[in-house]
């Protein structure tokens, strides 16, 4: 076992002693591993990089260099309190990405799920929650409190204010300012964010038949661009499709209350994305 591990690590890297390391873990050269830190199973650190604070990377999960995860968050509230951060099994994380421990003003917890990929150069902000298998193009950058749905994709340069919601399965282009929550399973874009239709693509990798594909298409428009009252028009779309589970999970989102509003305006080109 002795032998094992010290094949396993760089004679560079600097491991405190009480860090608790899983078997078959890989750390690569000059990686700094905090004593609180917590590597699962499988997991590797390719070099350079630098896990600090209350963290626990899942199981096969892979970091590579210069990222950094656990470290202290960019939040002048924030005073040295024992917060956490949690990576999923599986997750890439990739060059030079930062991901903040939480804060006790939040949930404490900076979290991201199983299965992920987080392109070059992202920014995870205190207190973010990021469900299972999303991927987060290069140079996103998100503030503090943004929660991320299971499957959501983020494009390049996309910036998400804090608190903001991004759905499960929801698209959002590059360049994207993001200021309002975003309900599953929709896509938006611009620089200013605006609907674009639903992330049809992402719908159809999940093996939907044309009936279900028809019957959110159909609660999308009537919630999104029907005539009268925008909560009439929820209603409306509850009472008609409200039994598939697709259309349940967009409403129960929209029920839920939220910092910054639902993001209800929609680009002219509506309609593009829902072939």
């Amino acid at each position: 076992m002795l032998k094992s591990l010290h094949d396993m690590i760089h004679p560079t890297a600097i491991v405190a002693p009480s860090a608790s390391l899983g078997a078959n873990v890989k750390i690569g050269p000059f990686c700094t591993i905090g004593p609180d830190v917590v590597l699962e199973d499988g997991v590797e650190l390719v070099s350079h990089v630098a896990v600090e604070g209350r963290t626990r990377i899942g199981a096969g999960a892979k970091l590579f260099p210069f990222c950094t995860v656990g470290l202290e968050p960019q939040d002048l509230k924030y005073k040295g309190e024992p917060t956490e951060t949690v990576i999923g099994p599986r997750t890439q994380i990739r060059e030079h990405c930062s991901i903040h421990r939480g804060t006790v003003t939040g949930t404490g917890i900076t979290r991201i799920g199983a299965d992920c990929l987080l392109m070059a150069v992202v920014h995870v902000a205190h207190d973010c929650d990021i469900g299972d298998g999303v991927i987060v193009s290069n140079n996103v950058v998100m503030g503090g409190h943004v929660e991320i749905g299971a499957r959501a994709v983020i494009g390049g340069a996309a910036a998400l204010l804090q608190f903001v919601r991004v759905g499960a399965g929801a698209m959002v282009g590059g360049l994207t300012g993001v200021p309002s929550d975003i309900t599953p399973y929709c896509f938006a874009f611009g620089s200013r964010a605006e609907l674009v239709g639903l992330n049809m693509i992402g719908l159809r990798r999940r093996g939907l038949d044309k009936t279900q594909l028809h019957h959110i298409r159909a609660a999308y428009r009537y919630i999104f661009s029907g005539p009268g009252v925008f909560a009439d028009r929820v209603q409306a779309a509850r009472a008609e499709y409200g039994d598939n589970p697709f259309v349940a999970e967009m409403l129960g989102f929209i029920d839920t209350p939220s910092r910054h509003g639902l993001l209800t305006n929609v680009a002219r080109a509506s309609g593009a994305n829902e072939d």
